[in-house]
């Protein structure tokens, strides 16, 4: 068997066939499966499913349409507790210098700091993770925790009910 290859708890992913490279990825050993950001997600009267990789207002967004007819649904439960029904597809992909298959959900991710997220599946037999290597890009949530901790201190208790009265994770779209 191959030598694990050490990446960090984040890393960059290259999709060769699809001639994207660069893409921030999250590792996630917690994780069962591995998802990407994919959006316009469609099946034709083939039974094709055609998607496009990333989003409009990603840099990694090409508008290429992405068709298969290989691919499956999964069942995927979130950390705080939603399930979805995702689509899972194959990709290639080369992910710290080692060239990869993995099957991966297509998921909305516009949100998330990381467009991919890698889990166990992608991971298992082929890598070892360092915590110690790999930087997690916080720019935009430091900014965001400034503005929420500026709106706390004006009115802890409106604040309070504006976020968790009735939501009691904290939940919001940002």
């Amino acid at each position: 068997m191959k030598d694990k290859t050490i990446i960090g708890r984040t890393s960059t992913a290259n999709f060769p066939e699809e001639g994207i490279k660069g893409v921030p990825v999250k590792i996630d050993t917690g994780a069962h499966s591995s998802s990407i950001w994919a959006s316009q997600l469609r099946i034709d009267d083939q039974a094709t499913l055609h998607f496009v990789l990333f989003g409009i207002g990603s840099p990694y967004y090409s508008g290429k349409v992405h068709s298969t007819k290989s691919y499956k649904v999964r069942l995927v439960r979130s950390s705080n507790g939603t399930t979805q029904i995702r689509y899972r597809v194959q990709l290639r992909m080369v992910l710290g210098g080692r060239r990869v298959v993995t099957n991966i959900t297509l998921a909305e991710r516009s949100q998330n700091l990381f467009p991919v997220l890698v889990g166990c599946r992608t991971l298992q037999n082929k890598f070892l993770v360092d915590v110690s290597q790999g930087k997690v890009e916080k720019e935009r949530f430091e900014a965001q925790n400034n503005v929420l901790n500026a709106e706390l201190e004006r009115d802890p208790q409106a604040f309070f009910k504006k976020y968790h009265m009735e939501n009691h994770r904290g939940d919001i779209t940002l």
